[in-house]
This record gives structure tokens, C-alpha cells and sequence, in this order.
């Protein structure tokens, strides 16, 4: 009887031990799974944000493809611009300085010719004074660009302020009959106004006082168009 006991005892060790090898610990297997799933989800990261920077790439060609063509056009056209005169090309051989720019290296001549005086008093001119025999003129855009100002002074005569895209300013003084305003784009030989008159320069009589800036600083506008 205790023989029987004691082999019905080695089965059921024997079984145990069976059941324990068919069903092996795998502690690998839970690590394994969780480092799959964190590949597959950094992965799924990674791809959506490739997708949203070619979107936004594609988003931003388009933005830059659908500019007013016109706009980009005009601009070019006006950074390749010779400047022109502030009147039509046909009165050429009509219209004269009457005054010139002050230029310390003209001669003796022209630098008299260039000294405004008002009230016992003298100033340097800082432009050319136009004039076509004291007779009114149409005075037009010598570049293409912004009206940045027009302001009314019947004193020194109404001015045009127009800005350019090479970074000159030109300005048109002594007008009348004024036909654009602050804010306007004109191009090349647009019409501006009407050579007038002033009291502050009454010997020039009729005519433009046309004045060039290069970044602020005064140019000799005959050093850029052949007077």
C-alpha cells in the first residue's frame, strides 16, 4: 500500500512537471509586443508630419503662383527702367532749363544760373526749373511708381511725390490741374498735372521744378536725362 502511494505521487510530479515544460515562462514576449507597437506608432508620427510639410510646401507654391502677375510684371518692368522725361518726348526741342541743379563742380555760369532768389534772399536749386516760353506743359511720370504725396501749397506751387521701385524719388513741383493722389500707382509717361506758376520763383514764370533723390540723397537730374 505505501508503494502505491508513493508511485501515484511520482505520476503526479512527473505530470506537474510535464504541464510546466509544455507551458514555458516567456518573459520576452510582452517587451517584444510593446516595442512593436511604439516602431509602428513612431512611424505613423513621423509619416504624418512628412505629409503636412509637403502639403504646406505645395500650399505655399500655389500661394505664390496665384500673386497678380500684372503686379510682379509692373515691378520688374520698373526695376529695369531708364528714367525719362517729366514731359512728352515730342516738346523736346521746346522745353528749356530756365534754372539749373546747384552742382559745386559746375562752372561759374551755371552755378549763377542756379541760385533761386525770393525776397533779397538766395537758395540753391535743388532740381532744373522746366519752362517752354512761360507756356503750360503736361508734366508725366518719369518712371513708373507710388504717389506717396501730393500736397497743395499755391506759395512754392502744388508738389507730386512719386516713389520708385530702384529706390528714387522723383518730385514735381509747381503744378496745377493735379490728376492722381496719395496711394495711386502710375507707370512711365503717365500724365500728372500742368506746368504753372508761383509766387515763391515768379522769374521762372510757367514752368516744372522737377526734382531726383537716390536713397534720400539729391541727384543732379541732368546727370540722368541728356537736357
Amino acid at each position: 500500500m505505501q508503494i502505491e502511494v508513493m508511485k501515484m505521487r511520482e505520476e503526479q510530479k512527473n505530470n506537474t512537471s510535464q504541464k510546466k515544460n509544455n507551458n514555458p515562462k516567456k518573459p520576452w514576449f510582452w517587451p517584444l509586443i510593446y516595442a512593436g507597437f511604439s516602431v509602428a506608432f513612431v512611424g505613423m508620427i513621423w509619416g504624418y508630419n512628412v505629409y503636412v510639410s509637403d502639403d504646406s510646401a505645395k500650399d505655399s507654391e500655389w500661394t505664390d503662383a496665384s500673386k497678380d502677375p500684372d503686379s510682379v510684371t509692373i515691378e520688374t518692368n520698373a526695376q529695369a527702367e531708364s528714367m525719362k522725361y517729366p514731359f512728352k518726348e515730342a516738346l523736346h526741342d521746346s522745353i528749356k532749363i530756365v534754372q539749373h541743379y546747384y552742382d559745386m563742380e559746375a562752372d561759374e555760369a551755371t552755378r549763377e544760373k542756379s541760385i533761386l532768389v525770393f525776397d533779397h534772399s538766395y537758395v540753391m536749386n535743388t532740381g532744373v526749373s522746366l519752362s517752354m516760353n512761360s507756356e503750360p506743359f503736361e508734366v508725366v511720370a518719369a518712371m513708373s511708381g507710388k504717389v506717396e504725396e501730393v500736397n497743395l501749397d499755391p506759395f512754392v506751387g502744388d508738389e507730386i511725390v512719386l516713389s520708385h521701385a530702384n529706390g528714387m524719388v522723383t518730385k514735381y513741383r509747381s503744378v496745377t490741374g493735379i490728376l492722381v493722389k496719395a496711394g495711386d500707382v502710375v507707370e512711365q509717361g503717365d500724365s500728372l498735372a500742368t506746368a504753372a506758376e508761383n509766387e515763391w520763383n515768379p522769374t521762372a514764370g510757367i514752368h516744372l521744378q522737377f526734382e531726383v533723390l537716390q536713397d534720400d540723397v539729391l541727384v543732379n537730374p541732368e546727370t540722368l536725362l541728356a537736357f
